[in-house]
This record gives C-alpha cells, sequence and structure tokens, in this order.
C-alpha cells in the first residue's frame, strides 16, 4: 500500500535518512522503533508532506506522492492523512468540538455534516459528553484522545502517530494502547507508529522497522526481532539480555564462552574463531544449585533486585562475566550461593565485527 524507495534526507551535510525502503501494507500497524536521532521523525514527516526528502520516491495505494526523479511532490492536506504529534497540538482556548471540527471547516464541509461527523468521531474515542468542554480542563488522557479524534474526523487512508504515548503515566498508557488497537481493528486503518518505547512497539505492531543511523536494521513482528535478531545492534536494542562474550567453535554450531562450550540457537555468516556477542535472555535462564543436571555455565549470585512481579538476579560468570535471571520469590536464590546456569533455549549470537 504504502511504498518508501530510496529516501535520502540529509540536514546540516548530515545524512539523517540513508537510502532508505520498505514497505508498509494496508490495514496494519508498522511501526518505526528506535532511539533518538535515528531518522524515525522525519520519515514520518517526509510521509506527511512536512519535510521533503532530497532523494527517492513515496507511492501509496499507487499514487506518486513524491518522486525525485520526476520532481513529483503532493501537498499534506492532499495526501489523505491523519497525524498525532507528540504533543497532541490541542488549542487550548478552544473546545473538544471545536479542536475536532477544525479540520473539515478547513475543507468547508457543510455544516449539518461536520456537526454529525465530529459527534460521531467523538463518540468513537469516547468523548462524546466531552464537545463543550474546553481543552484547557481536559487531562492528558483526554487531550490524546482529543489529537486522535481530530486526526480520524477527516476518514485518513493512512493514520501517522509521533510517539502518542510518551507524555502518559504508565497505566494511562497501558490503556490507551488498547484503544487505539482497537479503534484501528474496528476501522480498519493503516497506521505508521513512530516511537523508541519498546513496550509500545511489542503491544501494537503487527511488524516493526528497527532503524538505526537512518537506515532499517530489521523489519518483522515483535517475536522475530525479539527472538531472532538480525544484526548485533537489534540484539542489544531490543528486549533485555545479557550479552556474553564468546568465539564461534569450529563446528559452527558452538559458541566458546569462558573455556566452556555453549550451543547456539543462530549464528551470523562469519568466520569460525570470530569474536561473538551471545545474547541470553533473562527468561531463558534457570539457576540450579542441586546439580540434578547438566549446567552450560557456572557462577555466584551477586544480588537481587525487585521488578514487581519477580525478581532481577545478578550472577557473576566463573571467567567474570556479569548473567541476568529472572527469578520469582518462591525460587530467589541468595546473595554468594554458587548456581549452575542452565538455558531453557539456545542462545542467539551476533558477530561483533558486524556491529559497526
Amino acid at each position: 500500500m504504502l511504498e518508501i524507495r530510496h529516501i535520502t534526507k540529509k540536514f546540516g551535510g548530515q545524512r539523517v535518512l540513508d537510502d532508505l525502503s520498505l514497505d508498509i501494507h494496508s490495514g496494519e500497524i508498522f511501526t518505526l522503533l528506535g532511539a533518538s536521532g535515528c531518522g524515525k521523525t522525519t520519515l514520518l514527516r517526509i510521509l506527511a508532506g512536512l519535510e521533503q526528502a532530497d532523494h527517492g520516491a513515496l507511492y501509496f495505494a499507487g499514487e506518486s506522492w513524491f518522486d525525485s526523479a520526476q520532481k513529483t511532490l503532493i501537498p499534506p492536506q492532499k495526501r489523505g492523512i491523519g497525524l498525532v504529534f507528540q504533543s497532541y497540538a490541542v488549542w487550548p482556548h478552544l473546545s473538544v468540538f471545536d479542536n475536532v471540527a477544525y479540520p473539515l471547516r478547513h475543507r468547508r464541509v457543510d455544516r449539518q455534516t461536520l456537526n454529525a461527523k465530529v459527534l460521531a468521531t467523538l463518540a468513537s474515542v469516547g468523548l462524546e459528553d466531552y464537545a463543550q468542554r474546553p481543552a484547557h480542563q481536559l487531562s492528558g488522557g483526554q487531550q490524546q484522545r482529543v489529537a486522535m479524534a481530530r486526526a480520524l474526523v477527516g476518514d485518513p487512508k493512512l493514520l501517522l502517530l509521533d510517539e502518542p504515548f510518551s507524555n502518559l503515566d504508565i497505566q494511562l498508557r497501558k490503556q490507551l494502547r488498547q484503544e487505539l488497537k482497537t479503534l484501528q481493528q474496528r476501522l480498519g486503518l493503516t497506521v505508521v507508529l513512530v516511537t523508541h518505547d519498546q513496550d509500545d512497539a511489542f503491544a501494537l505492531s503487527d511488524r516493526i522497522a528497527v532503524l538505526r543511523a537512518g537506515r532499517v536494521e530489521q523489519i518483522g513482528t515483535a517475536e522475530q526481532i525479539h527472538d531472532r535478531p538480525a544484526t548485533a545492534f537489534v540484539q542489544g536494542f531490543v528486549g533485555r539480555g545479557s550479552p556474553l562474550r564468546g568465539r564461534l567453535m569450529g563446528d559452527r554450531l558452538h559458541a566458546n564462552v569462558g573455556g566452556v562450550q555453549v550451543r547456539l540457537g543462530a549464528v551470523p555468516d562469519a568466520p569460525v574463531d570470530c569474536a561473538l556477542a551471545v545474547l541470553v535472555r533473562p527468561e531463558h535462564v534457570l539457576l540450579d544449585t542441586t546439580g540434578a543436571a547438566a549446567p552450560n555455565l557456572h557462577g555466584r549470585v551477586s544480588h537481587s533486585v525487585f521488578a514487581g512481579d519477580r525478581f532481577e538476579t545478578y550472577v557473576q560468570l566463573d571467567d567474570t562475566q556479569w548473567l541476568m535471571a529472572y527469578q520469582s520469590r518462591e525460587s530467589l536464590t541468595p546473595p554468594g550461593q554458587s548456581v549452575g546456569i542452565r538455558f531453557t533455549h539456545h542462545p542467539h549470537a551476533s558477530a561483533l565485527a558486524h556491529q559497526e
């Protein structure tokens, strides 16, 4: 549906987007995930028509929105998009109704149609009783709903969201994520979400593109990116984990980690004896004090940190590297205890030489 081809953008001579290409499918929530400065918001603004790429092309449902070679540029108001900014951009001096009605008034929609459309859209986001409330009297969550209603009132073909939950507390974020997902499915919307927050990305996305320095590192579902990271950067950026130093052994199935042979679940296309980052997810670690089963590694518990529904237990391995495991209150291992360390899944490895 949305085709992004070889997009390049520079600011002050610095390349922010570097020959970036990807496809976004109709009816999906597609997330651009990355740290500050990776280019995700710049790409969103190019999709919206608020920035112009230096090179490349954009196509939406077969229509050319931008093509540097053909000198094509469709302005924002003709792209049929809805846009929600990080700050919401809700006008405090206007009522909720007038904030949401603004795009329709700009298009000179007749009053009867405008009234019906605004009220129906407010109902869809749970604000039908707030139509005449001054916007400055709303909570952060209510302002976010107003911004969403204003983006939806014109029946957009594409909804663009720039860090829409970043100003909200944790519980409200969870609630509004679910509301957005329900609304998207009911309306069949195509959504592009920009976020640095993995919880937002994992909770909402059909697919995720992890960006780094203006390039796509990996595209996939949340499970694919978490469980099978394509690069050392994705491996370290997504999820929790302990990156252990190791070297690829001759059979290409194992890594030497501190003199111990560890079976790998996936390895890069790298030469034997290549330095590896062997990522061990904490949920895949079992600490054994009984010696009943052959361990993958050995170590000694340093300390544990209470994390609500579990403890995060930190272990120093025999070769002085550190590893973190999740433990329940019932199975918490005390500090100073020697432990055998077993993995419930073979860890993934990436070549350290490929990080740069």
